[in-house]
Order: structure tokens, then sequence, then C-alpha cells
């Protein structure tokens, strides 16, 4: 009895202890910008970072997105490796990390998922000055649903007590903006039509208007010019999720393989779909390669009702479950003739299927995930590109 009170003492004590320390630490950080959202976080952090930096502020920053990774004030980053998983407690470290360093501000994307932790890991850790939600979609509905109300609260767990927050959703605004009064926080909604296709243009990859526009909004926040942070942001180095587009030339075709892996949800697919046709409306012929998962079955029906309306010459089914996705897909009106499944594939065997296609030229989707088969994918094209 003794030892189990003595032991009760000493992890009370141990709780007491790292309150505190949190709280030292966090004292330490003048400026913590907090990013969530469906869509588009760890590209926005990246942007929000670049900017500041080139404001000539001393910065640190965290993504979780695809792959986790440190950005150091000098724009050096290096992963995180994490060896028994994701854990919210992880902020706890960064922000220990960070607060060692003398930095102006520390940039986090939010790494947690459920309605409670979300609220968590802004309220009792991060306790950040400005807020993010790039957008609410209706993904992780296993969590956070049913429907766009429930997650659109979920991701309003983050909105800081008497802060500021910038957002580019417009479709629930009201909706956010309500729990933003009650925090006693000022609630702006970004609009990225200021944003031209000359200011896209000094991107190497494909960058989203509305992920520029937060990032612009948040730097003019601190003062910084339009021209400056942008500059910053043309520097920057692209997360591994964000899509690029490899040129392969192959048994006399051309294929443009989009990495579009990242955009899992289909609204965001579907506009990065649209927006890549546009630049290459001289390209008719489209091949679309789903990444399925055994944990991701919700997703990849998902993309794949997406598809009924969609206009292609070929759907190539890679990864874990191709085959119910294959009956997925032609219970929903999907030629069977149109669909290839290919399960877990290297990437010479995923070429050779798409060049059966009879085209020249191929645009080249890759969706679903980048986890599982999609990431050595990437790397196939990635590596072979012209």
């Amino acid at each position: 009895m003794l030892g189990l009170i003595v032991g009760l003492l000493l992890l009370i004590g141990w709780g007491v202890h790292e309150y505190w320390d949190h709280r030292r630490n966090r004292s330490k950080i003048p400026e913590i910008v907090h990013i969530n959202g469906t869509r588009g976080k760890s590209s926005v952090t990246r942007l929000i970072a670049a900017g500041l930096r080139a404001g000539g502020n001393k910065v640190m920053a965290k993504t979780t997105g695809s792959a986790p990774r440190l950005i150091y004030p000098s724009g050096r980053e290096t992963p995180i490796v994490r060896h028994f998983g994701s854990n919210i407690r992880e902020q706890l470290k960064v922000i220990k990390f960070a607060s060692r360093r003398n930095i102006d501000f520390l940039v986090l994307e939010c790494m947690a998922v459920t309605p409670e932790y979300q609220w968590e890991t802004e309220h009792r850790m991060v306790q950040s000055t400005v807020g993010v939600i790039t957008n609410s979609r209706l993904d992780h509905l296993d969590v956070m649903g049913p429907g766009l109300r429930n997650v659109t609260l979920s991701m309003c767990n983050t909105i800081p007590h008497k802060g500021i927050v910038f957002t580019s959703e417009d479709k629930v605004f009201p909706l956010m903006k309500k729990v933003a009064d009650r925090e006693h926080t000022e609630f702006r909604y970004v609009d990225s039509s200021h944003i031209t296709d000359e200011d896209m243009r000094g991107f190497n990859w494909i960058e989203h208007k509305d992920n520029v526009a937060l990032a612009l909004a948040v730097c003019e926040r601190f003062n910084i010019s339009r021209e400056i942070a942008l500059q910053g942001m043309y520097n920057s180095i692209p997360d591994i999720g964000a899509t690029e587009i490899f040129l392969n030339k192959v048994a006399g075709k051309e294929l443009y393989f989009a990495h579009s892996f990242a955009a899992n949800d289909p609204d965001s697919t579907i506009v990065l779909i649209n927006y890549i046709r546009s630049i290459y409306s001289d390209i008719t012929s489209v091949a679309i390669v789903l990444n399925t998962r055994a944990d991701r079955m919700y997703r990849s029906k998902q993309l794949t009702e997406m598809l009924e309306k969609e206009e292609f010459d070929g759907l190539f089914l890679i990864g874990d479950q191709e085959l119910t996705i294959h009956n997925y897909a032609t219970g929903h009106g999907i030629p069977a003739e149109k669909i290839f499944p290919l399960g877990w594939c290297k990437g010479d065997e995923l070429v050779k299927e798409i060049c059966t296609l009879d085209a020249e030229k191929i645009l080249v989707f890759g969706i679903g995930n980048i986890g599982g088969n999609g990431g050595p994918i990437v790397d196939y094209f990635k590596a072979r590109k012209c």
C-alpha cells in the first residue's frame, strides 16, 4: 500500500514538473503559428516559414504530412524519426527544442486528427498566437464525421484563444466564425483572387493559389512585403507530397506522370486533375493510377465514386486491395475493360500496362495515397524524368 502511495505521489510530481517545464519552454517563443485543415497543411506550413524567413526572422517549422520534417532557421531540414508511431506529445518535444534556440517564430502543422486531441494540442500544448485553417472537407469521417459540420467543428478545436485565424474556407465560414467569436479570436477569410498566374509561375512545383494567399496573409500580419515573402516561398523546398510532374519517354510514348497522391480526398483530387489538364490541354489521353490500401478503403471507394463522372482511358489499380476496388468500380458503372487490377507492382510493370493505351502522349495521375505502393511509384518516375 505504501509503495502504491509513493508511486502515485511520484507520478503527480512528475506531471506537475512537466507542466511547468512546458510553460517555461512555451514562454520563450514569441509567436507560434498553428496550421490545421483538411488539405494543404504541409504546403502552407512551408510557405509561411519561408516567407517569414525571407523577412529576416529566425524561424523554425515542423511538418507532419507525407513525411514529417523539422525545418531549421537556415532552411535546412531533417526527417523526424518515430520509433513508436505518431503521438501528439511530439509537439511538446518540438516546442522544447525550439525554445532553446532563441527563435522569433515556430510554425507547426497540426498532427492531431480526433476532435479531442485537436483541442488538447492547441489549448494545452501549442497555445498559438496565429491560427490557420486551410479548408474543411469530407475526410477522416471515421473519427471526425459523419458530415461536413462535424469535420469543421473538429478543425475549430485548434482556434486559439484571443488570437487571430486565417482561412480560405468559404462554404462553412459562418460556422467557423461563430466558434472564433466564442474564443474572442479575430477570424479572417482570405480570398485568393489577387494571386495571379504570374505569381504562380515562380514555383517549380504545382502549388495552389489558396495556399499562397494564406501564407501571404500571415506574412503581411508581421509586416513582410508581398514581394519579399513570395521570393522566399519560391526558394523554399516543397513538401514530399507536393504535386510534381515527371516526363518519362518510353517505347516511343511520352508519359507525363502527375504525383498527386497527397491530394487524397475527392474534392482536392478533382480540382488538381482539372488544373493539370488545363495546363496540358493538348494531351487528351488520361490514365488514373489509384493506390489502394487496406487501411484506407473508405478513401479508395470515395475516389472510385468520383471517377464515375470523369473521362479517362484507363484505371490502373495498385497496392493492397485492387480486386476489391475493381469490383466496386464495375458496380459503380466504370467499364471493366478500362480497369487494370495490378496489385502491388513495380514502376516498370505499371508503365508497361499504361503503354498499352492507344496514344503517344498520356497524362498519368497518381491518386489515393503516397503510403504503401505509392511512394515507390513516385520514386520510379522521378528517377527517370527527362
